[in-house]
Formats: C-alpha cells, structure tokens, sequence
C-alpha cells in the first residue's frame, strides 16, 4: 500500500504531525509511507519518523488553487497513492489530493473541499491539535491508537549549561514585549551566572532580539544573540542540543518538546489545551490566569502589548526554570 500524507504549513503544527506519522506506521506497518511538506520547511523532514519519499510544495512555484491542483497531477504522473491524508483544513490542500487521483482521500468537513475529498469527518471540536490529526485516523480505520508520540529523531548530545531563549512569536499578542523580556532575562542572569543564553530568532525577528540584548548588561559573555543568522537546519541543533528552552507559545517551542529538551511556555494569547507541547513530562507551561479574557486566541491585543504576558511574574518563571534544570 501506497500512503501519502500531505502535512501541515506551520512549523508547530508539522512538530505535532509526527504523532499522525508514528501512529499510521503502526496501523499500516507494511505501507510506503511519503509526505508532503512545505519546500521552507523542509529540514525538518530530516528529523522525521522514517518516511521514504518527499514532495516539497512551494506556493511561489505552483501558485493559487490550480497550481495545488498541478502539483498533485505532477504527483500522480510519477507515482500513484491509495490513500491519502489531508492534515490541513485548506480548500487547496484538498484540490492538491484530487489532483493526486489517490484512491481513498481522507480529511476533515470544511464547506466546499468536501467536494474533493472521498472520506469526510466532522473535527470534533477542543482537541489537542496531536488529537486532532490522529483522531482523523481513528475515525477512517476505526482503531483507536492509544500511544501518542511527539517525537524527532536525534542524537544532538545536549550541553548541560545551555539555555535556549526565543521572546519571538509571529503574532504580536504572542510575542514577549521587550521591556518585560529585559525584566525576565535580569532575573535569570542573577541566578543562572554559569550558564549560556542563547537567544534565537529569524531575520524578521533580528530587531525586537536585538533590542533585548542591547539594554541587557553588556560585560556578561552570556549572551549569545543566534538571531537570524541561522539556517533552520542550525536552529534545530541549537534547540536539540539545550538543556532547556525559555519559550512563548510558538513553534519552536515544539521543537524543543519533541527533541525531548526541558520546556517553560510562557502562554499569552494562545490556548494551551489546543496547542501547548504535548509532552507534558519535559514542558512547563506559565500563564497568568488572572484576565477575563484569557485566552483569547487573538493575534492582536485590546491592551495594546500583550498584558497577559506583561503580568507574569518573573520569580515563577525562574522557578520553574530551576525545576526544570533539575
């Protein structure tokens, strides 16, 4: 059997895809199982349970919904599927499994993709995001997978003073203010004094990195500012290879979980009963809980800066940091 697996666009999101992948080479442990994956996105793959082959889709190369259509007809002419997994609730991840003519093309109900789609199932609605995607397998095989494994693949020793920083999330009511970020890294360097800090960032995010870093105490040789200047491939060794990651609630906050490296969240907007690491043994998750509007799982604040993550306190998060370590 023939399986392909089209994964998730965001880097969290495909983190928590490999319990899908884990759970699906249980269920069919004879399938070829291929995948996939945003072109950007990649390197990860790498880190993957064992797949053995990978179609990297880029929008700017096969634009708008016909080209989702022509990337699952360029598929189809090289090699033929009899099942196939739609992960995402986009109409074109579905039109890209039509194109793929695969036999039986599963997914989630969502307005007109059903149309595309030869098995639909109504998402059952407050899962964890890693129950989300296997309960789609559930729902198609009927057998309930009772082990969930976030897990990549690594043998990256860790280094036992090395603490991961990243303050970065793509939405703003996620992202750690720099005032509150300076508070918090004060706190730390007290009491952390051998330890490394290495903070982390893409391009976009050099900027709000780089003005934490600036107002910190510019003796100290514990800073280390990784801020785009990595590639993604160098950002996952960085985090594999922590003994913790200081995180908001972003993607590489899975990456650090799912390379089995000590986790604080430090949850604003988000919801964390959705998409908080799932590995709860090496995560601790920080969060306020004193706002009515906690969470409100908007991309933007009404306060302005988010203050849900303004009023976390820093000795807690130190804290656990501290338990963490342990």
């Amino acid at each position: 059997m023939n399986i392909l697996v089209r994964l998730p666009n965001w880097l969290g999101d495909m983190v928590m895809s490999t319990a899908f992948i884990r759970a699906l080479q249980q269920t069919y442990p004879s399938a070829t199982i291929d995948v996939i994956s945003k072109k950007n996105l990649s390197d990860l793959l790498y880190y993957f349970p064992a797949i053995k082959n990978q179609w990297l889709f880029d929008k700017k190369e096969w634009e708008g919904l016909l080209g989702a259509y022509k990337f699952g007809r360029m598929i189809l002419r090289k090699k033929e599927y009899d099942l196939f997994f739609c992960l995402p609730n986009s109409f074109s991840s579905a039109m890209m499994s039509y194109g793929t003519k695969a036999k039986k093309r599963i997914g989630y109900k969502k307005e007109l993709r059903n149309f595309f789609l030869t098995q639909k199932f109504i998402k059952v609605k407050n899962l964890h995001r890693v129950d989300e995607y296997v309960r789609l397998l559930e729902l198609f095989t009927t057998i309930e997978i009772k082990e969930k494994q976030v897990k990549l693949v690594s043998s990256i020793q860790k280094i036992a003073n090395r603490i991961v920083i990243n303050f970065n999330s793509e939405a703003p009511s996620r992202r750690m203010p720099v005032a509150k970020a300076i508070s918090i890294m004060q706190t730390l360097l007290h009491q952390f004094q051998n330890h490394e800090f290495v903070f982390i960032g893409t391009a976009g995010e050099k900027e709000h990195v780089d003005s934490i870093i600036a107002q910190l105490p510019a003796s100290t040789n514990q800073l280390i500012n990784k801020a785009g200047v990595t590639t993604l491939k160098e950002l996952f060794h960085l985090i594999a290879s922590a003994s913790l990651m200081l995180t908001t609630d972003s993607g590489p906050a899975h990456v650090a979980n799912a390379f089995d490296t000590k986790t604080v969240v430090l949850f604003g907007a988000g919801n964390e009963k959705n998409t908080a690491p799932y590995n709860t043994n090496t995560t601790t998750v920080i969060r306020n809980g004193n706002l009515p509007c906690e969470p409100c799982v908007s991309n933007t604040c009404k306060f302005g800066q988010p203050k849900c993550l303004l009023l976390l306190n820093n000795e807690t998060i130190a804290e656990a940091v501290v338990n963490s370590l342990k």
